[in-house]
């Protein structure tokens, strides 16, 4: 096993083995090279499935207290 890990570049949008850039500008660790190049759509499909967890947990019980089963 290698201590060296990859990383996302977000300034210069490139892969990185180990942390060579500061802190802020770089995304990881990754397993592998081309997950590092993949960075930013491995991004944007885990933020979709976290606003749609969002928008059910937001929504949640929300269908059953104005759906309601009685009238006072």
């Amino acid at each position: 096993m290698t201590d060296k890990e990859w990383y996302f570049n977000t300034v210069t949008e490139q892969p990185e083995l180990g942390k060579l850039s500061p802190i802020g500008q770089r995304m990881g660790p990754y397993k592998t090279r081309q997950d590092a190049i993949d960075a930013w759509k491995i991004a944007k499909e885990r933020n979709t499935v976290w606003d749609e967890q969002t928008r059910e947990w937001d929504g949640w019980g929300s269908g059953s207290a104005s759906g309601g089963g009685s009238a006072a």
